[in-house]
């Protein structure tokens, strides 16, 4: 019976030591944190390995996560598969019909978001000078220089070719005049007037031919006979026609005086704004302009666009990822932890490890006690 209890005995002692030493030994991985010292003198073991060792476990860490955990496969792998590219390409043109195609706001809104202010006047100031620098180069041109040089040369001909037909219609109209009441009333007064005139010489002639009547349609017959004479056309005909080639003479200018270019400017501009009516039209949404641009661009633009940007992210991949210099950012980052929080995050994620190697510590002291116990007795028997 004593056996028994020497050999329980010294298996608790051995699982004792054993559990300790391994419990000390993880304990010694971390802590203490700081070197410690006696006068100038580091005391061993002080601080404990990895406080110890972290600048080669920063170093060490980064080239793990460069060289084995984000790599150009890992990332081509995972991220740019064909199965991302149709998640990317939908998350793409869900946005941008939320946020722009299908959007409530107005291209006042968008131009305000830009940061365009006051564009309405600006543009209307604009058009306004535009039209008016126009207007001036037109006026300028059209007031200088003569009629030849200034209209176009078919409108002169156009406008020559009319004279045969303009001769014909004033004759024409000449004759109808004549022939009708009030050209006999009025060769009636003129006849009367000049007869006045002339004193007793003109009643002497009112006497000789009789009725004023008869003599007005004498008048009127030989008027008549004159329009239609051959001659009167082509006196009229060239007349016309000089007058018409002085005309081409002229200055544009002195034809166009007195012509009111500033109220043709002023309606000219107001018409133009009243037509372009930029409020308006700006206080409307993308898609009232374009109410098919979701179904072009989920065609035309996103495709396009995702495309190209996984084949750059293909081609840049391994680029980039040398430019980041990620064990660099690593070992920077775990130089900064404190070592608390180093311990805290090997602990978070081998506690339980830990825990079995303090446990299986014990459990080979208990049966080394319980060995040496076997050995003293069969010894000593």
């Amino acid at each position: 019976m004593d056996f028994i209890w020497t050999l329980l005995f010294m298996a608790f002692i051995g699982a004792l030591i054993g559990g300790f030493t391994n419990h000390l030994a993880i304990k010694m991985l971390f802590r203490p944190h700081e070197a410690k010292y006696i006068g100038n003198w580091r005391l061993p073991f002080t601080p404990g390995l990895i406080p110890k060792r972290r600048d080669e476990l920063a170093v060490q860490l980064g080239r793990t996560v460069t060289n084995y955990l984000v790599t150009p496969d890992v990332l081509r792998n995972k991220l740019l598969t064909p199965e991302m590219e149709r998640k990317a390409e939908a998350f793409f043109q869900s946005k941008i019909e939320e946020y722009v195609l299908l959007s409530d706001k107005t291209l006042h809104d968008w131009l305000q978001v830009a940061g365009a202010q006051d564009i309405v006047e600006k543009a209307e100031r604009k058009v306004d000078a535009l039209i008016d620098g126009q207007l001036m180069n037109v006026r300028e041109k059209l007031t200088t220089g003569t009629i030849e040089e200034v209209v176009p040369l078919d409108w002169q001909e156009r406008a020559k070719a009319h004279i045969p037909a303009m001769t014909n219609y004033i004759l024409q109209r000449g004759e109808q005049f004549v022939d009708s009441y009030e050209g006999k009333v009025m060769f009636q007064k003129l006849i009367n007037d000049f007869l006045e005139s002339k004193g007793t010489f003109g009643g002497m002639l009112n006497m000789f031919f009789g009725d004023s009547n008869s003599l007005v349609e004498k008048v009127q017959r030989e008027a008549v006979k004159f329009i239609n004479a051959p001659g009167t056309y082509n006196l009229l005909h060239t007349m016309f026609e000089k007058e018409f080639s002085k005309l081409q003479k002229r200055p544009m200018e002195e034809l166009l005086a007195g012509f009111n270019w500033d109220g043709l400017f002023t309606s000219i501009k107001a018409y133009a704004n009243k037509e372009l009516a930029l409020d308006t039209r700006l206080d409307k949404t993308i898609q009232d302009y374009w109410p098919k641009g979701s179904e072009w661009t989920a065609e035309n633009l996103t495709p396009k666009v995702t495309q190209f940007a996984f084949d750059q992210a293909q081609k840049q991949l391994e680029q980039s990822l040398k430019k980041l210099k990620l064990d660099e950012i690593v070992k920077e980052q775990v130089d900064t932890f404190p070592v608390s929080v180093l311990e805290d995050l090997v602990l978070g994620i081998s506690r339980r490890e830990f825990k079995m190697i303090t446990v299986l510590g014990a459990l080979l002291g208990g049966i080394i006690g319980i060995v040496q116990g076997l050995i003293v007795f069969f010894t000593n028997y």
